[in-house]
Parts: C-alpha cells; sequence; structure tokens
C-alpha cells in the first residue's frame, strides 16, 4: 500500500488574481462539491494522513472550505492550505478554530505577480493581524513564502521589491536583523514560535510547448506526492496543474487501482533508474533540483 506524504487536493480551479508566474487554468472551472470531496477522502484514507487544498485555483474561494475542513478532521486528516492571502479576512471565522487545520502556507510573491495588486501594507497587514490571532489560539504552522529570486543575478531587482515586504514582517515581531542575512537557500528562516520565511527562485510550470532537457534525474512524483483535481482526475504531482498525466479518475476507478495501473507504475519504476519517461516531466525544470 503506498503512503504519501502529501496528498494534493484541488477544491477549486478558479483563482481572483492572474499572476505573471501562473499560466490561467485552460481546464473548466468550477469547486468541488462536497460530496465529491467527502468520496476523494475515502479513498485515499489509507494512503495519506496529510492533505493540501492547492494545485491550481485560491482555495479561499470555496464557500464551503470551514465544511472541507470540519470534514477533514472527522475523516482523521490534516490539512494544509497554500492562498495568495488576498481573501484571508473574509475567511478568518472559517478558519479560526479549525482542528484539522495544519499550515497555512501564504504566498507573498502573489502581490508583485499580479499586475492589478494595490495596497502592499494594507495586504500584508491584514495577513499579518490573521497570522497573530491563529498562531496565539492554535498550535497552526505558518509558512510565508516569496518564490521569486533569481538566484544568478547578485543585483536581483527583485530583492530590493521584496525588502518592503520583509521590512513590514521584521517591524511585526520587533526582529533585530534583516531577514536577508539569515537567507540560505532551500531552507526557510523562523521568524517566530511557528511561524517561518522561506525565499525560492521562481519556478515555471511544466508546460508541453516548453523544449525538452535530457530526461535524467529523479522526482518524488507518486513517491512521496500525489494529487487530484475538481473533476477526479489523479494526477503524480502537484505541478501538472492541466492534468495532463491523466492517471486515471476516482469517479470511474478506486484510487487504490489507479495508482498501480501501467502508466502510474512506469513513471513511478522510471524515477527509480533517474529517469522521465513522461514528456511532461522531461519538460519540468522543478525535477532537476533533486538531482
Amino acid at each position: 500500500m503506498k503512503k504519501f506524504k502529501k496528498f494534493y487536493i484541488e477544491t477549486t480551479s478558479i483563482c481572483n488574481l492572474s499572476c505573471s508566474f501562473c499560466p490561467p487554468t485552460q481546464r473548466a472551472k468550477g469547486f468541488i462539491s462536497v460530496d465529491d470531496f467527502k468520496k476523494t477522502l475515502d479513498q485515499i484514507k489509507p494512503h495519506t494522513d496529510y492533505i493540501y487544498f492547492h494545485v491550481k485555483g485560491e482555495p479561499m474561494l470555496h464557500p464551503k472550505i470551514d465544511e472541507l475542513l470540519d470534514i477533514s478532521h472527522d475523516k482523521g486528516f490534516k490539512v494544509n492550505i497554500t492562498s495568495n492571502g488576498t481573501l484571508i479576512t473574509k475567511n478568518k471565522a472559517k478558519l479560526l478554530g479549525k482542528p484539522a487545520l495544519r499550515q497555512i502556507n501564504f504566498s507573498l510573491h502573489s502581490f508583485d505577480g499580479h499586475a492589478g495588486s494595490t495596497n502592499k501594507e494594507g495586504y500584508l497587514a491584514e495577513i499579518l493581524s490573521f497570522v497573530k490571532e491563529a498562531v496565539e489560539s492554535s498550535s497552526i504552522i505558518i509558512s510565508f513564502r516569496l518564490w521569486n529570486l533569481d538566484m544568478d543575478n547578485e543585483t536581483n531587482q527583485q530583492r530590493n521589491k521584496n525588502r518592503e515586504l520583509l521590512g513590514m514582517i521584521e517591524k511585526a515581531f520587533d526582529l533585530d536583523y534583516k531577514i536577508e542575512e539569515k537567507f540560505i537557500p532551500g531552507t526557510g528562516v523562523k521568524i517566530a514560535e511557528r511561524i517561518y520565511l522561506n525565499q525560492d527562485p521562481e519556478f515555471k510550470w511544466p508546460d508541453l510547448k516548453e523544449p525538452e532537457d535530457d530526461g535524467k534525474g529523479f522526482c518524488h512524483a507518486l513517491r512521496n506526492q500525489a494529487g487530484i483535481l475538481i473533476d477526479g482526475t489523479v494526477i503524480p504531482c502537484c505541478l501538472d496543474g492541466e492534468g495532463v498525466i491523466n492517471l486515471g479518475n476516482i469517479h470511474e476507478t478506486q484510487f487504490s487501482e489507479i495508482i498501480e495501473n501501467e502508466r502510474a507504475t512506469k513513471l513511478y519504476e522510471g524515477f527509480s533508474r533517474r529517469e522521465a519517461v513522461e514528456e511532461l516531466c522531461r519538460k519540468c525544470g522543478y525535477r532537476q533540483r533533486f538531482g
């Protein structure tokens, strides 16, 4: 029985932003229904304890996110949410006090990534207000993300843009250092108890239109992680945002059978040999991070 450390459940394919680093979804727009969510959890229960409300879309747009969290708790799951943070005040009452909620990742790079963003100080102030209340009243973990660096450019203009956000965080938590001084690529900076900040280079979503590399390398797809899109399509990892590597549909075949089928097995065994057998995987730069 395969067990996954991370399991991505797309609760919505709709987003309220249009960020430069995130290609718009070509699939049908929609929200997962409560019934389909329950069926999904029942099928994946033997395979994971941790679920992530994330693939494409902004999970806090889901009108019943509080109900999804309650169902997750009832079925024994811990939940991680990745959000752009713009709807945090609106959803505050739906999130606080939910025992299933383990971690929220705030993609702060979304502000500069969205051309229509205004009032950076107000945007971050709402997030920080929620974070302080959530950490004081629960055991939740917070991760601030700034995934917009160019590691090859020491004079990176984006670093200067980030300074404004980092300065606000330093002030909010009375830090006596600049966050950049503590930054080590690939690791997070602990801001306060259960509050972290991660900086990373911007990554490109894999796309079939991109050129292929040599196909060598490793990935945790179907080893540590898997995912399901809102229509029930099973995908091997969270970066297959269009369901290109469609392994099957849980509304037609049981999840446990899907991840043992021929296509899934070939993908898994390929990475065991450090070889990408799927075309999309050979066009995924993120895979190269694992060597």
